[in-house]
C-alpha cells in the first residue's frame, strides 16, 4: 500500500508555491503522492481557494518522483479540450506522474455549481460526466477523433502532443458506497477514490464488492485516512492510504508535521 498527502489548497496552501514546498517536503520524506481538493470555493470559514491544476504545476516542477493528482475535479463543470490539453501539460512536466480525479462534485459544500449556472442534477452531470470520459480519450489518443454528442462535441480534430502515460493518465472516479452506478463507472477505468467512508467494515465491503465485479488486479483504491487508519486501510485492501486535513486550514504548520512524520509503513 502506498501514501499520500492529501490537502485543500485553502488558506495559506491557496498560495501555488506553498503546494510546490508541501510537495517537495513531502517527496523528501518518502511519502508515494500528493493530492490536492479541486474546488473554486468553500463553505464557511474558508475565504482563500486556490486552483489545483495551477498548484500542480508548479509541484511537478518542485519534485521528481510522488505521484501528483486533484481529488476529485467536477467534469461537468469543464470543458473537456481544455482539460485534456492540462492533463497533457501537467503530465510532460511531470514526466508520466499525474493521476486524474473524476466525478460529479456537490453543490451544498459550498454553492460551487448553483453560484456559477452549473447543471445541478445529479443524472444530468453523470450523463456529462460518461461522455466527457470519452471524449478525454479520443482526445488523449492522438488519432483523428469526431465526437458529437449529447453535451460535447468534437470536430475533426487532432490533439498533439499526447500524454506521457500510455494509453492515458490513470483515471480514479470518485464514489460513494453504497451507491452502485459510480461503482460501475470506476471499473471501467483505473481506480476509485470512496469519499465519505464511514469506516473500516464500509471500505471491506467495498472492496469486497469490487473483487465480485470484476475489478483487476491493479485497480487502486485510495482511501482517505478521516475514518480509516492506514493499518485498517492496508488489512482491507486498500492500495492508497491518504492524510486527511479540513477545510478549515489556517496554518500549514499542521500538513508539515503530518509530513515529517513520514508516510506510514
Amino acid at each position: 500500500m502506498r501514501a499520500g498527502v492529501f490537502f485543500p489548497p485553502f488558506g495559506p496552501a491557496a498560495d501555488p508555491r506553498v503546494c510546490a514546498r508541501l510537495a517537495a517536503r513531502a517527496e523528501e520524506h518518502g511519502w508515494d503522492g500528493v493530492f490536492l481538493w479541486d474546488h473554486l470555493q468553500y463553505r464557511e470559514p474558508t475565504t482563500d481557494v486556490g486552483d489545483p491544476w495551477i498548484a500542480m504545476a508548479a509541484q511537478a516542477v518542485a519534485t521528481e518522483r510522488v505521484r501528483l493528482g486533484a481529488m476529485i475535479t467536477p467534469l461537468a463543470r469543464r470543458r473537456p479540450a481544455v482539460l485534456a490539453r492540462q492533463v497533457t501539460a501537467l503530465d510532460q512536466l511531470s514526466d508520466g506522474r499525474i493521476t486524474v480525479g473524476v466525478g460529479l462534485g456537490l453543490d451544498r459544500s459550498g454553492h460551487e455549481l448553483s453560484s456559477f449556472g452549473e447543471e445541478l442534477d445529479d443524472r444530468t452531470r453523470g450523463a456529462m460526466l460518461d461522455e466527457h470520459l470519452d471524449v478525454l480519450e479520443g482526445l488523449w489518443s492522438g488519432e483523428p477523433f469526431d465526437h458529437r454528442g449529447e453535451h460535447y462535441t468534437a470536430t475533426d480534430v487532432h490533439f498533439r502532443p499526447t500524454p506521457v502515460q500510455r494509453p492515458r493518465p490513470p483515471i480514479w472516479v470518485g464514489a460513494r458506497w453504497p451507491n452502485k452506478r459510480p461503482i460501475a463507472r470506476s471499473l471501467r477505468y483505473d481506480g476509485i477514490f470512496p469519499v465519505d467512508v464511514a469506516g473500516p467494515q464500509d471500505l471491506a465491503d467495498l472492496i469486497g464488492h469490487l473483487g465480485e465485479a470484476g475489478a483487476s488486479p491493479d485497480f487502486d483504491v485510495a482511501v482517505m485516512g478521516a475514518t480509516v487508519g492506514p493499518d485498517e486501510a492496508r488489512a482491507n485492501g486498500a492500495t492508497w492510504w491518504l492524510t486527511w486535513f479540513g477545510h478549515d486550514l489556517d496554518d500549514v504548520a499542521d500538513i508539515e508535521a503530518v509530513i515529517d512524520d513520514g508516510p506510514p509503513r
